[in-house]
């Protein structure tokens, strides 16, 4: 009562690694909504008392008006709560997008994992707005991030990806634990996956 699970809800978002999504919290979300749905029913419960009182509900200053209040400013701090809380979690699920890669299979199993439905749905449909002005600009958007100083990088492999992938022009083998030189736009999206890492130096 009073915005206390809004408060526990977007807590338990803030107390996660910044960036990074936590399963979402199902139970606490719902409980947050039950404790609107509560706040709702006292404040209409307060005025249908005010109003067989024959009080003015606009004008009175009694106990009543106060209680019927704090539910209404409760009622909206759990609202904001519910609403930040989706909101930040949808900025990330954005994020990966153009971190990772535009292809829900793209993303790690750990991550997927984490997604409720409509976030997947949501993802789906972010990128294919995303490709679709790709294609009408005729540029590929979500590569070098951070301007590049040289076109080719040397990265490591460092998880298993499948063999026989056509890099540019040429098809490439990838032994864990081995060194290639590589364009920077073919490498990118295996680095953001974690199965591959730029060596500096």
């Amino acid at each position: 009562m009073y915005g206390r699970k809004g408060y526990q809800l977007v807590k338990d978002f803030a107390s996660g690694e910044k960036g990074h999504l936590k399963p979402f919290n199902s139970k606490l979300f719902d409980e947050t909504i039950e404790e609107c749905d509560q706040n709702h029913h006292l404040i209409q419960s307060l005025i249908r008392k005010m109003q067989q009182e024959g009080l003015d509900v606009q004008n009175n200053r009694n106990a009543d008006h106060y209680g019927a209040l704090i539910h209404h400013l409760s009622l909206i701090r759990n609202k904001r709560c519910l609403m930040a809380y989706v909101y930040n979690r949808v900025e990330i699920v954005r994020d990966l997008a153009w971190r990772v890669g535009l292809e829900l299979l793209d993303l790690p199993s750990e991550i997927q994992e984490k997604l409720t439905t409509l976030e997947k749905e949501y993802f789906k449909n972010h990128s294919v707005a995303i490709k679709s002005y790709m294609g009408k600009v005729g540029m590929e958007l979500n590569v070098d991030m951070v301007p590049p100083k040289d076109p080719y990088i040397k990265v490591r492999i460092v998880d298993d990806i499948d063999e026989g992938i056509v890099m540019g022009d040429k098809t490439t083998n990838f032994a864990r634990h081995s060194m290639h030189f590589l364009k920077r736009t073919d490498a990118e999206p295996y680095i953001a996956r974690g199965q591959m890492e730029e060596l500096t130096g």
